[in-house]
């Protein structure tokens, strides 16, 4: 079955990122296990959710969800900081070992763009950014990170 070029292009992102974790999870680079990786990358880009946030964002229980944050914070890519709004809450934040980790993927994306911003004429280039732009604020809603908390816009 032919795949839309839109699919086309997240499948092959996809398969080159699980590549990535596969390759570093056996190579010993990368202390976490596939899940773990997966978690630590959803939460990073949640910006600094709490353990509730980031079950509900995941569909998975409250204790799971603290089961995976616990272990993530023992290897040392995430930390628990009480929230300055309510002192109650606990939010999670990445460690400065999931960006050296999370750096290792976002190169191959910059890879990409380059070709792109080479391949195409200035004109195209700053269309197929607002057309992504424009996939990723309306005709994502499921998907949906909250604005203030991620920093790369």
């Amino acid at each position: 079955m032919k795949k839309n070029p839109l699919s086309e292009v997240y499948s092959k992102f996809r398969v080159h990122y699980y590549r990535d974790v596969f390759k570093r999870i056996n190579n010993r680079e990368l202390s976490l296990t596939t899940t773990e990786a997966y978690c630590v990358e959803i939460i990073g880009n949640l910006g600094t959710p709490t353990i509730n946030e980031f079950a509900s964002f995941v569909g998975i229980s409250s204790p799971n969800a603290t089961y995976k944050v616990n272990s993530l914070i023992k290897k040392g890519y995430l930390t628990k900081e009480q929230s300055g709004e309510d002192k109650r809450e606990v939010i999670l934040k990445v460690t400065d070992k999931y960006y050296k980790y999370w750096n290792i993927n976002q190169k191959y994306m910059d890879i990409v763009e380059d070709r792109l911003e080479q391949s195409l004429s200035p004109e195209e280039f700053q269309l197929f950014n607002r057309i992504m732009k424009k996939i990723s604020d309306e005709m994502m809603p499921e998907v949906a990170i909250p604005k203030k908390e991620v920093e790369d816009e």
